[in-house]
């Protein structure tokens, strides 16, 4: 994803860092005529704003012959508009003071600045040129076609374990368009027409597929009149915005494979299909998935790198999607041990919280570390920017940033043994070994 060079003084690490904002989360909103959805959350702890745009557009947004476009867009958007001249987007943010910053997921595009709050009208200006007058030309397109051609090749055909990612999403899902990741295939954005990047840009960079959040040192009063003056002009798009509908069905049987790649050490990926983000089984699920692998005093991690010495590493990685996403399990053998035996220790595991209600003490440290997590989140502007926006891209309710935690706070002993018979299955799970390419036969 595009990493921006940012100038930060020592004042503005400190402002982005924790603010004092640690009880609920006030916050206003308002519709433009075109369908634009803005969210303003005053906070004048420390003076910055944080002008952030998000798009309901991700990679499954994209057609099946032509992935990887909406990463594209989140490079291409920073080469400047009809009225800003190409690479001028982090020059000008920067020459003020700020930070901006991208990234895409399978379900939306952000886009950001963080900037001293007297930068406000600047940020506003940057994001309305975005979304009205970005440059989709030829010189654009051939630029960014190779700068996210060389991505894929740095950050996943030539990384070890990079194609971790686009093995288990096109091994757990053979309908729904999660079936491939955000950056896509090279072959498809070689081969895709400038016309064809316009027709995208001008279905999805619409107002109303989208909610601007302004969030820190500034006024409701200021907020709306610059937003209007910015934005209110931007014709709204007519018709349906795409939504995929496929619904991949309940998995019943295993998938299994291997995968030699260029590594040394081998690798054991688990990925266990999840309910959406936000039903009502998600957060029993997040939680289990957060006892079982994150962190090192997570039940894997103890047992397998701390006791048993079998595996070096052991993580969780979520993948909460707006569609039903997958929970991945992944943990590295220690050199000379058979991926059979230690994933047979990671189901050993798993079926202990299968069988066994969590003991009242290690239940309590799990609710205190998601609670410090989600109370740390919702501290700092810039989070709490992106919150506010992925809640309201997702369930068009904003406050769900006041109530998340109740929910998480409301999962019981039960719920937890419940879900990990429901969903961390051997019959609902993609399993990968990952092998050295020396050790193929």
């Amino acid at each position: 994803m595009k990493k921006i060079l940012i100038l930060v003084i020592p004042f503005f690490v400190a402002a982005l860092g924790i603010s004092s904002q640690a009880t609920e989360i006030g916050f206003k909103e308002f519709d433009l005529p075109n369908g634009l959805h803005v969210i303003v959350q005053e906070d004048h702890s420390v003076p910055i704003v944080a002008v952030s745009v998000m798009y309901h557009v991700g990679s499954k947004n994209e057609q099946a012959d032509r992935t990887g476009f909406a990463h594209f867009f989140e490079h291409l958007m920073f080469e400047g508009t009809k009225y800003i001249e190409r690479f001028q987007y982090d020059k000008l943010v920067e020459g003020a003071g700020g930070t901006l910053n991208a990234n895409t997921t399978n379900d939306r595009t952000y886009y950001y600045e963080i900037l001293p709050s007297n930068q406000l009208e600047l940020g506003l200006w940057l994001e309305s040129e975005r979304m009205m007058h970005a440059r989709v030309d030829s010189i654009g397109i051939a630029t960014q076609k190779g700068v996210v051609i060389e991505e894929k090749k740095q950050n996943y055909d030539n990384k070890p374990y990079g194609s971790f990612l686009p093995e288990v999403l096109k091994h757990a899902y053979t309908k729904h368009p999660y079936q491939w990741s955000t950056i896509g295939n090279a072959d498809h954005i070689r081969a895709a027409k400038d016309a064809e990047f316009k027709k995208f840009y001008e279905s999805f960079y619409v107002p109303n597929n989208a909610v601007l959040v302004l969030a820190g040192d500034i006024s409701f009063a200021e907020a709306k009149k610059l937003t209007e003056k910015y934005f209110a002009d931007i014709p709204v798009k007519k018709g349906e915005i795409f939504r995929p509908t496929v619904i991949e069905e309940i998995k019943h049987k295993e998938v299994r494979d291997t995968v030699y790649d260029n590594i040394q050490l081998p690798a054991v990926f688990e990925a266990y299909h999840i309910p959406a983000r936000g039903s009502k089984d998600y957060y029993a699920v997040e939680m289990l998935s957060q006892l079982l692998a994150t962190g090192q005093s997570s039940r894997l991690y103890k047992s397998l790198v701390d006791e048993q010495q079998l595996a070096v590493e052991v993580a969780a990685i979520p993948l909460p999607f707006e569609d039903p996403g997958l929970a991945i399990i992944l943990a590295l053998p220690n050199m000379g041990l058979d991926c059979a035996k230690l994933e047979a220790a990671m189901q050993k595991e798993i079926e202990k919280t299968q069988n066994e209600i969590i003991p009242e003490k290690e239940f309590q440290k799990l609710k205190n570390q998601v609670e410090n997590q989600i109370v740390t989140e919702n501290s700092t502007i810039a989070s709490r920017a992106n919150i506010l926006a992925e809640d309201y891209t997702y369930y068009k309710d904003a406050n769900r940033i006041n109530t998340d935690l109740s929910k998480y706070m409301a999962v019981t002993p039960e719920d937890l043994k419940r879900v990990a018979n429901d969903y961390f299955r051997k019959d609902n799970r993609v399993v990968l070994y990952y092998l050295p390419k020396s050790s193929k036969k």
